[in-house]
């Protein structure tokens, strides 16, 4: 390879398109089809090829170019080496999960949900990945875990497993712990879930149904009770099993949810209709001066709740299949006999307490709505008591 001279340099003639012309040691002149030409130097940083222009020849010399490449090419050398020695002494993995949970996860979400996550990182992810540092984790190490995880038939703990270590390296890019995200590379690597849907009821007939069933159900009065009280309000299951009697307004007839209940961690408002407040009435002759509206049988003081499972398995004492209705189907089959019924969409989200993306709205979202909210929930509880008088053939 012919070294490039000020004299040669001139020589080169323009072309219909930019062409480069090689000094060695990655420098090069760039010749443009207006006949500017412009000293290009490549060079290696973070395993990825770099390109920097060092200026237009004439102003820039052959001698001083080559001086400037020298230059750029020792510092990204230098910067690799230091990068390198970084990512030997990166702190464990583990550290940055702690970390991440402390600042971005349970502050911001509910006790329930930090506590599913803690179990699915506890079990899935620190025996493979806690104790090596997080910049020697590469996009093998993970689809190794996940993998190995969809080899025992779960595939959908395998993508949320993917998913978590993924939100876990963006906070670590952003504090400064790590450059890339493993899993951006693996959007195809795993097999494909299956789309799942709480199962619920949604024909008036199957609903009409249900309420029957609801009203005639022989097992524990509490549960029983519970099961009434998803109906009339559609909550989720957490939050039903979970409520509080400090939490109930009598006078306005609402049952506020505090923020660290909720699964976006923002307070909620639900209102309650006739029907809500009376079975609260009856429920206080059952669950008497304890904490918990729904306090478990076991619990004599009403110190504890009814079991996370309590509806679910009601649900399935009557008959019905994990594929036809679930404890969280209640809200399903309300949000869509609602919207059928006219109701507006907005409204229903707001009652079933939905993300707000606008954070500036979210705030004030517990209590959005809530005229047209009161008059809904009134009318949804008359419907479902309406279904008690429904013949089924």
């Amino acid at each position: 390879m012919q070294k490039l001279t000020d004299l040669r340099i001139k020589e080169l003639q323009p072309k219909d398109k930019a062409y480069y012309v090689c000094d060695g040691n990655g420098l090069n002149i760039s010749v443009m089809p207006s006949g500017v030409k412009y000293w290009i130097v490549r060079y290696s940083k973070d395993k990825r090829e770099r390109k920097t222009s060092l200026g237009k020849f004439p102003d820039i010399s052959v001698k001083k170019a080559r001086i400037l490449a020298s230059e750029i090419k020792k510092r990204a050398k230098e910067e690799n080496i230091a990068k390198s020695a970084q990512r030997s002494i990166s702190p464990l993995f583990c550290h940055i999960i702690n970390e991440w949970l402390e600042k971005k996860i349970k502050p911001v979400l509910s006790a329930e949900y930090v506590c599913k996550t803690i179990m699915r990182i506890n079990k899935h992810i620190l025996p493979a990945l806690g104790n090596i540092g997080i910049c020697a984790i590469n996009s093998r190490a993970v689809l190794d875990l996940c993998r190995k995880i969809e080899s025992n038939g779960t595939i959908e703990t395998a993508h949320r497993i993917k998913q978590l270590i993924g939100q876990i390296f963006r906070y670590a890019i952003a504090a400064g712990y790590a450059e890339t995200d493993p899993t951006f590379a693996l959007s195809n690597a795993l097999q494909a879930r299956k789309k799942r849907h709480h199962a619920c009821i949604t024909q008036n007939k199957k609903i009409a149904e249900l309420i029957k069933n609801i009203y005639s159900y022989s097992g524990k009065e509490i549960i029983k009770a519970a099961l009434k009280f998803s109906a009339f309000t559609f909550c989720r299951p957490g939050e039903i099993r979970r409520a509080e009697w400090s939490e109930i307004d009598f006078e306005k007839r609402e049952w506020k949810i505090p923020a660290e209940k909720m699964k976006m961690r923002r307070t909620h408002i639900v209102s309650l209709s006739k029907q809500s407040m009376q079975l609260l009435f009856d429920i206080r002759e059952i669950s008497g001066d304890g904490k918990y509206i729904f306090s478990s049988p076991r619990s004599k003081d009403g110190s504890s709740p009814i079991s996370e499972n309590s509806v679910r398995l009601a649900l399935r004492k009557m008959g019905y299949s994990p594929d036809e209705m679930s404890a969280h189907g209640f809200r399903g089959m309300a949000s869509t006999s609602l919207s059928e019924q006219g109701w507006s969409p907005e409204v229903i989200e707001r009652q079933l307490a939905h993300t707000e993306k606008n954070a500036s709205r979210a705030a004030y979202c517990h209590a959005e709505f809530l005229p047209e909210r009161r008059k809904m929930m009134q009318h949804w509880s008359d419907y479902l008591e309406s279904m008690l008088k429904m013949k089924l053939q």
